[in-house]
């Protein structure tokens, strides 16, 4: 439904801002600092906090990347005196523990940390972290493995941990000669007993390794069954530990084979290509098959290298929505910039001819055409978006092929991720696995649909979420949280 001119832009306000939810993370990309990014992204969380804050709390329940999960959070938790009445507050409170449960324990208490630095210790602060660590399922485990950041929020909040060894092992270590917790007692003995390193998390044993003058090779080896999939992973090409790709998540997958030399992916092609079809059709779920005639425009150019800190992240978004399409699509015709025919082989290489790519997309008379670039047409300049505006005005006013833009970077100078032409909805995408959801909010991008109608998806989104979140028993405390 159509609306007043100032409902389409606040509508085109919030997008703007998923956008860059779902792709910003403060790091420094192919054409912009981290600085930059940054600065940009501060001032895009403030705006939509001030002018549009229950749809600022509702984008916890979209596919933004855990980043901005955590900023969102902060943000709600510094400003908890403007959230409204009790209604509001309580579905804040709801997002908040919901969106804490799925976000990893190191960035929690890292958002902890950033609250008590800036000595925020409002009422509710305290409920959401008292109820957090409440739902935690092992507190010695974190007491070995995030030591400093449970000391911090404990002190922060004032709270008396129920586990009494626990405490004793952060505030009173002399107090006790031993700990009946196998995690706590291990990491007293490891100060002395090689044997007990083993015994520890990863990430702690390898400082304990270290000290002892363990072998790195020795180490990995036998400390290979505490590891988790991605610590495996990391260490797969330095140690013999064996890691399943084929329950892999796919963006992780894709980087990880783009991590390889040409001739390691030619040798363990079979390999690669079963774990990557394996990811995506997990990806694809119940919508594998059905998307009918699909052709794709992927970014292979120089620029998908990405930067020292986002390393090929743009060209393995590229080949994880490669592999997705093909389990979506019933028919599927991939055209990467470079020419290149085969995708386990991409690389990042050369300018980025998106619009004589798209001229050979549509030529294949696609029911849909997906495009996965950073936006940056230059061969030659603007081609790609000439193109795209002849076909929506002329040759497809009837909207026969549906086209979606979706970007893996996000442009800090305009506040968004770069558009390759007003009459194609563009997306910002952090991981391949989401680009259905992301195709679907894509069509409020259009500027046909107003605030109202995106309202109404947010709605059912967050009903979704805090749904599978009490099924999930993520929502532990929530009463509390909602303080």
């Amino acid at each position: 439904m159509a609306e007043t001119f100032s409902d389409l832009i606040a509508a085109e306000d919030v997008l703007l801002f998923v956008n860059a939810a779902v792709t910003a993370t403060g790091q420094r990309e192919f054409r912009s600092a981290a600085g930059e990014q940054r600065l940009s992204l501060s001032f895009l969380h403030a705006y939509v906090r001030i002018n549009y804050r229950s749809v600022y709390a509702a984008a916890l329940a979209l596919d933004i990347n855990d980043h901005n999960a955590a900023l969102i959070i902060e943000e709600l938790l510094r400003t908890a005196a403007d959230a409204g009445g009790p209604e509001r507050k309580r579905a804040e409170g709801r997002l908040i523990a919901a969106r804490l449960a799925l976000l990893p324990p190191q960035r929690v208490y890292r958002l902890f940390r950033g609250l008590r630095a800036a000595k925020v210790n409002n009422r509710r602060t305290r409920a959401v972290l008292r109820d957090w660590l409440a739902a935690r399922p092992d507190l010695a485990h974190d007491a070995v493995k995030y030591r400093s950041g449970l000391k911090g929020a404990v002190r922060h909040a004032h709270l008396a941990l129920p586990h009494d060894e626990a405490g004793d092992f952060l505030f009173a270590p002399k107090r006790r000669v031993r700990y009946d917790d196998a995690f706590l007692d291990a990491h007293r003995r490891a100060h002395y007993e090689q044997s007990a390193v083993y015994e520890l998390p990863f990430t702690v044993a390898e400082g304990f390794a270290a000290r002892h003058g363990i072998p790195r090779q020795v180490f990995l080896e036998r400390i290979a069954p505490r590891m988790t999939r991605m610590e495996r992973l990391r260490t797969r090409r330095t140690a013999p530990a064996a890691t399943d790709l084929s329950v892999m998540p796919l963006t992780r997958l894709a980087l990880y084979a783009l991590s390889l030399g040409a001739e390691e992916r030619v040798a363990r092609r079979a390999e690669l290509t079963a774990a990557l079809r394996a990811a995506a059709r997990r990806a694809a779920g119940p919508y594998a098959g059905t998307w009918g005639r699909v052709a794709a425009v992927l970014d292979d150019s120089y620029s998908s290298s990405g930067s020292g800190e986002k390393r090929r992240r743009p060209l393995a978004v590229a080949l994880g929505c490669h592999f997705l399409l093909e389990a979506l699509a019933g028919s599927y015709t991939p055209l990467w910039t470079s020419g290149g025919t085969d995708a386990l082989l991409v690389r990042p290489c050369g300018p980025t001819p998106l619009g004589t790519r798209i001229l050979d997309a549509l030529d294949t008379a696609p029911e849909r055409l997906v495009i996965v670039s950073d936006g940056w047409d230059n061969a030659p300049p603007g081609l790609a978006g000439e193109v795209l505006r002849v076909w929506r005005t002329r040759l497809d006013a009837e909207r026969r092929t549906s086209v979606v833009h979706v970007n893996p970077v996000y442009d800090a100078d305009g506040f968004d991720v770069r558009r390759l032409a007003p009459s194609v909805p563009t997306a910002g995408i952090r991981d391949a696995e989401d680009l259905p959801a992301l195709v679907e909010i894509a069509q409020f991008a259009e500027g046909r649909t107003g605030l109202a109608d995106l309202q109404a998806y947010l709605d059912r989104r967050v009903e979704l979420f805090l749904r599978s979140a009490k099924r999930s028993k993520g929502m532990n405390g929530a009463k509390g949280a909602e303080a």
